[in-house]
């Protein structure tokens, strides 16, 4: 009777090998040496049915691990739409009664205009080497500075429209999964510290100047694990989200407006210019050859492109058909200790005429002391550091004392 019974459920399961009988089958009785027995004589029975059987089960094994996976991704997107639900719900807490106070400047002289390059601003890194410290209150104070600064070369001029250029990777990101489920208000919270920075600059700029903004999305500051470079994928970003967040606070405000357009990059007419925005991952070691090959590119769509913004390597430096930016928060302990490159903390500023002329120089802000920044919502101090090896002290020179 026992072997009947086994014969008929082992037919009906596929007839699956000894393991599998003996963890799933319901007969009372079952030891491994009979299993092993009974199985041995099934299948010199009955080789054919035994065969077509195995193969049904190969068959559903195979849908098996086909479910198994299909549900894996289901359940690993649910779960990152959850978190970035919540942390969407985070952010609009923050900017929905916003009503930031602007003013409209009639544009006497409109031969000139100014712009301000915003380029790896790094707002949520913590730094802490010889030489160099960043968290979001040297942040606040090298802003500060370099809204002072540029006004004073402005208003020099008479400038009285400014671009806001921003670069890409107004943030760090970390991107595991499991960090965007346990840390999403923290990463709120560090997202909207950066956005209130940023209101508090364009709002002191404005005092003086009509501000427009523009902005293309970094590699640092994705919100996925890999790098994509089409539209679509460039606006999973942070610095996609803050421009965004700005959008809406200012969208009833005078003097302040915004550039839509492509996030990857952005051509805009500056004063009789066509200026390209980019962050420049794509720009290699030859950087004057990589940027006449992006001029060429533009070029054979019939779009002349007379200057272009990049940022990317944390390095200053001025050409004559290009400017790349340096980072406000300067050398950190990779760029130190791994790469061995000196950085200091720094944007560029340019002015644009009418006549297709610029001037483009580096705005130094390493030294923030006397800097009054701006104003840090204590609430919101307490983000997640990228690395939190970089807050170690360490010495550059160790003495032997004998």
């Amino acid at each position: 009777m026992l072997k009947e019974q086994l014969y008929k459920w082992w037919i009906e399961n596929g007839c699956r090998g000894r393991d599998y009988v003996m963890n799933h089958c319901p007969i009372p009785g079952l030891t491994r040496w009979n299993v092993q027995r009974f199985l041995k004589e099934f299948r010199e029975k009955d080789p054919e049915i035994t065969e077509y059987s195995e193969k049904l089960a190969r068959k559903v094994q195979k849908l098996q691990d086909t479910n198994r996976i299909e549900r894996k991704t289901f359940r690993e997107n649910a779960r990152l739409s959850n978190a970035l639900e919540e942390y969407n719900k985070e952010l609009l807490k923050h900017i929905g009664n916003l009503k930031p106070f602007t003013v409209l400047h009639n544009e006497v002289n409109t031969n000139a205009i100014g712009v301000i390059q915003l380029s790896d601003l790094h707002f949520n890194e913590l730094i802490n080497i010889d030489g160099n410290k960043y968290d979001f209150e040297i942040a606040a104070k090298r802003l500060k500075l370099l809204a002072e600064r540029s006004k004073n070369y402005f208003n020099a001029i008479g400038v009285k429209k400014v671009l806001i250029a921003c670069t890409g990777d107004l943030m760090n990101s970390d991107r595991r999964l499991d960090e965007k489920l346990n840390q999403a208000t923290n990463r709120a919270k560090a997202t909207l510290l950066a956005f209130h920075l940023l209101e508090q600059f364009i709002c002191d700029l404005n005092q003086n100047f009509n501000v427009t903004i523009a902005s293309v999305s970094g590699n640092e500051s994705r919100a996925n694990e890999e790098m994509g470079f089409s539209e679509i994928i460039a606006t999973d970003n942070y610095d996609f989200t803050i421009f965004n967040m700005l959008k809406v606070a200012f969208r009833n405000s005078e003097g302040v407006k915004f550039i839509e357009g492509n996030n990857s990059e952005k051509v805009i007419n500056i004063a009789n210019s066509n200026v390209l925005l980019l962050h420049g991952l794509s720009i290699k070691q030859d950087i004057e050859k990589s940027i006449q090959q992006i001029i060429g590119k533009y070029a054979t769509k019939g779009v002349i492109i007379d200057y272009v913004f990049i940022g990317h390597i944390h390095s200053a430096r001025i050409g004559d058909l290009y400017a790349r930016s340096s980072s406000l928060c300067g050398a950190n302990a990779y760029s130190d200790y791994a790469l061995n490159l000196a950085s200091r903390a720094s944007q560029n500023i340019a002015v644009f005429y009418d006549n297709k002329t610029h001037d483009v120089f580096k705005i130094d802000l390493q030294n923030t002391e006397n800097i009054e920044g701006y104003e840090i919502i204590k609430e919101l101090e307490a983000y997640n550091a990228k690395s939190a090896d970089k807050c170690k002290v360490s010495v550059p020179i160790f003495q032997v004392v004998i």
